[in-house]
């Protein structure tokens, strides 16, 4: 039995998750998930708006996923690799190079991330959306104050 093993915030679960998740789960028989918490992702200097236990809830419901843990630190991976007795150990390629020193307990392989979205890039888009909106309110809002003072 093959086991790969990945790691991510799995923040805003979009495609680009499921398309990852899929061709992780492809490499083996058995695909394992380190879900990075909500305090690892602050010191990491991130924000997720999803909470830790809905984004490993819904990484535990997908197909493709065998299991799910949470991942804390980032010296943490070798242990899991030993631990889950993982073949290889797998990421998206806007990582390469970062894991290589794990090759020398497994495979490392850095796979293609899918193009034209990203958690990163979602954020965004509800931030501008939201800004809009916010202009819309204040514009509506100015226009009854000119129409209040009319009268």
């Amino acid at each position: 039995m093959t086991t790969v093993i990945t790691y991510g915030t799995f923040d805003l679960f979009h495609v680009g998750h499921v398309n990852l998740l899929k061709r992780l789960s492809s490499l083996g028989d058995r695909l394992i998930v380190g879900c990075s918490t909500d305090e690892f992702n602050l010191e990491k200097g991130k924000k997720a708006l999803i909470p830790y236990e809905h984004r490993a809830k819904i990484l535990s419901s997908c197909r493709y996923v065998d299991s799910v843990f949470p991942e804390s630190t980032w010296d943490q991976k070798p242990d899991d690799i030993i631990r889950e007795k993982a073949d290889i150990f797998a990421m998206g390629n806007d990582w390469s190079g970062k894991f290589d020193y794990l090759s020398d307990i497994c495979r490392v392989i850095y796979l293609p991330r899918t193009e034209d979205i990203s958690s990163t890039e979602l954020r965004s888009i509800v931030h501008a959306y939201r800004q809009d909106e916010i202009q819309q309110v204040k514009t509506a809002v100015s226009s009854l104050s000119q129409m209040i003072e009319k009268l």
